[in-house]
């Protein structure tokens, strides 16, 4: 399965921005979706998930201001991020598993793709 990831860049405080995810190599409707993120020198964060039938849930960090969403017809999950902060500044990665509670190593992971929120 091969995960590419786009949509990253510099935003303001306070600003939107939407990331995508292409998938390839597998059948998109069966893998459940995922967006995380990672700041150097620290664990990779969950932030939402969304399933194969489309129910989805958020970390707190990030419930009420991103929206995770998928277009099975086009094999893309994206990411809706409003109200940015400087916190959220990191590297930001898709990834894709086939059972709901995955281990990190069984995932499928995408590249990553730079976040930065100007204050």
């Amino acid at each position: 399965v091969q995960l590419q990831a786009s949509g990253g860049g510099l935003v303001p405080a306070g600003g939107s921005l939407s990331l995508s995810c292409a998938v390839s190599g597998r059948n998109f409707r069966e893998l459940h979706m995922y967006w995380f993120r990672q700041v150097p020198g620290t664990e990779r964060e969950f932030l939402a998930r969304v399933t194969r039938s489309g129910s989805t849930s958020y970390a707190d960090s990030v419930k009420g201001r991103f929206t995770i969403s998928r277009d099975n017809a086009k094999s893309t999950v994206s990411l809706q991020m409003n109200n940015l902060n400087p916190e959220d500044t990191a590297v930001y990665y898709c990834a894709a598993a086939t059972i709901l509670t995955p281990s990190a190593s069984s995932m499928y992971w995408g590249q990553g793709t730079q976040v930065t929120v100007s204050s």
